[in-house]
């Protein structure tokens, strides 16, 4: 029996909505360009964790700090959405022997895209991250069908202008705050250790946080900024898959309109950044008097993570 129209629906919106989804020292300003579209850049093939109900799932070691440390492979890694994987990826994601898996989503995300498929005797540590409502709003600007509201709702820049308002919020929210220091403080637990992190995506919240750790882990900005723009690379054929299946479908007459919203920009990022600067003056007393982590729990996510 073929799926409902309302099933098609829901799933491709599914597909198309979910935000990861999408500076403080010499980084890029707020209206930075976009990584090239055009130049493929894909992870070594020891950092990438190869799963088919997941495109965005990879191991963040391998960085060099910038006094010449590495991190460590195997401890620490970044994904999107896991309620889709097959069996052979709850094999692979077993073979990571994890500890820990932090979802991001809030409830309507969950209940949405489904729960996390993990393997036996692994269970979801939900920390949700707000999204300031922009994945309710996306779904709603689908949902309409109709190409002159989506392009009112989402043309002319709107897009990349909800996307940039997301990110000062991981500064400005104290829950947000809140929740990214409940994480980095089980990262310094050598118990939680392997460690995942995800949201929908895996572009957004978890680019943030990914950023984060590189950052105060000693990676320079450009390589931190590089895996954050890697997301794009990862997604880009899947994301535009569910275009051309929202254009089919007739959810959407231009599709193209979302690409912003699947996509990492340096501008996004830095917008937080911006904000982290003005509020915080830089990284570390944002991760102290923001994010509430003392100065040993820095010390231990370092020792735990660099050799």
């Amino acid at each position: 029996m073929f799926p409902s129209r309302r099933r098609v629906t829901t799933a491709l919106l599914g597909s198309a909505l979910g935000l990861g989804g999408r500076t403080a020292t010499g980084g890029a300003p707020a209206g930075a360009a976009t990584a090239p579209r055009g130049r493929r850049s894909t992870p070594p093939p020891t950092r990438r964790v190869p799963l088919h109900g997941a495109v965005n799932c990879r191991d963040l070691g391998g960085y060099r700090t910038d006094r010449g440390r590495t991190l460590r492979y195997g401890r620490l890694f970044r994904s999107d959405s896991l309620a889709k994987l097959t069996p052979d990826d709850l094999t692979a994601l077993h073979g990571l022997g994890l500890h820990t898996v932090i979802d991001m989503r809030v409830p309507s995300e969950v209940s949405f895209d489904g729960a996390d498929r993990l393997p036996a005797g692994l269970a979801v540590t939900s920390v949700a991250v707000d999204d300031t409502g922009l994945f309710a709003a996306m779904q709603a600007a689908i949902a309409t069908k109709d190409p002159a509201e989506q392009q009112r709702r989402l043309g002319g820049g709107r897009a990349e202008t909800l996307m940039r308002d997301v990110y000062p919020t991981f500064v400005t929210s104290a829950a947000n705050r809140a929740a990214f220091g409940a994480m980095l403080t089980r990262v310094a637990d050598r118990g939680h250790l392997p460690l995942l992190f995800h949201c929908t995506s895996g572009k957004d919240r978890t680019g943030w946080l990914g950023y984060l750790l590189l950052r105060l882990l000693g990676v320079p900005h450009p390589t931190a900024e590089r895996d954050y723009l890697l997301s794009n690379a990862l997604r880009r054929d899947a994301d535009a898959a569910v275009r051309a299946q929202l254009k089919q479908a007739g959810l959407m007459q231009d599709p193209d309109l979302l690409i912003p919203l699947q996509e990492v920009r340096t501008g996004y990022l830095g917008a937080g950044l911006d904000r982290l600067r003005r509020d915080y003056g830089g990284i570390p007393r944002y991760l102290t008097a923001g994010l509430g982590l003392d100065t040993a729990t820095l010390a231990r996510i370092r020792a735990r993570l660099l050799h």
